[in-house]
């Protein structure tokens, strides 16, 4: 079969849906005899029977079944497709991100993005995988750590400042680099910058192990906020808690911090032709002030 009877697999598709040539008929816009015919020319086509009929309902028997599994997942392919062109042709952007640069950074600016950006329409999706644009649910990401997959589009996003923060009340303890041999350390086993790190670049050797543990950014920040202990954590991802002064980095001048590139926004190649990925990475480079990139 060179060409595929797509009307008589839409009028198909519709009485297998509905159970009934006069439901699939008002649906498709034609009269029931018309899906009748379309069904029988199929049939005919196909060399099978697809339909029980009784009376006015008609049931799948089981090449029905059979057929209509391959039917119903191929036009809800192919409505897919079309959505996600025709979004595409406009202004809506399919981002995928880490979770803690998600909570802490993009979501306190996304009212102000979209408002330099009128139109811009966004899902947000987090997550620590890293999405492979294979199956094209993602326009962009904006990975922790340099991606994984070759022939991406990377942008790095700029270096890092990875210092101490606690809760002011906690700061008047600390008053030196070795002072926090005896803190509550609080460790984020996810982040690339760990505190055996910090004390390494400072010329003290780490102590052992302890105090409390958390696997996201964001908790171990949530965590000193609260007076847990003190955290090893990005003053980019806790720049609102600094700025409130939930926050303070109580070694600031008197000790070496760490800098590091740590997210990067990558998107396949095909994607910077995108409207809405260019206008979100120029509002990004600019929001970080970086150069603008050559997309």
């Amino acid at each position: 079969m060179r060409r595929l009877p797509l009307s008589a697999l839409q009028a198909f598709e519709a009485a297998a849906r509905t159970g009934s040539f006069r439901a699939a008929g008002e649906e498709l816009g034609i009269s029931p005899s018309a899906v009748s015919h379309s069904v029988r020319k199929l049939e005919s086509l196909m060399g099978a029977v697809l339909f029980d009929r009784q009376g006015r309902a008609v049931h799948l028997n089981t090449a029905g079944e059979a057929l209509m599994r391959h039917v119903a997942s191929g036009f809800d392919e192919m409505r897919q497709g079309i959505e996600t062109v025709g979004s595409r042709s406009g202004n809506l952007l399919r981002l995928h991100c880490a979770p803690s640069i998600a909570a802490q950074w993009l979501m306190p600016r996304l009212r102000d993005l979209l408002a330099k950006q009128p139109g811009l329409e966004v899902r947000l999706a987090a997550g620590v995988d890293y999405p492979r644009f294979e199956h094209d649910e993602f326009d962009a990401d904006i990975c922790y750590g340099p991606p994984r997959q070759e022939g991406l589009i990377v942008i790095p996003l700029g270096e890092e400042t990875v210092t101490p923060l606690c809760a002011p009340d906690l700061a008047a303890q600390i008053t030196s680099a070795k002072d926090l041999l005896d803190a509550k350390l609080i460790e984020s086993d996810n982040k690339r910058v760990r505190w055996n790190s910090w004390f390494h670049a400072n010329e003290i050797a780490p102590p052992a192990p302890r105090g409390s543990r958390f696997d996201r950014s964001f908790m171990a920040i949530a965590a000193a906020v609260d007076g847990l202990g003190v955290a090893l954590e990005s003053t980019r991802l806790a720049e609102r808690e600094i700025a409130t002064g939930q926050l303070v980095a109580p070694l600031a001048g008197r000790a070496k911090d760490v800098g590091y590139v740590g997210h990067y926004l990558v998107f396949p190649r095909v994607a910077k032709a995108r409207r809405s990925v260019r206008m979100f990475t120029h509002w990004l480079t600019r929001e970080l002030n970086l150069p603008l990139p050559k997309i």
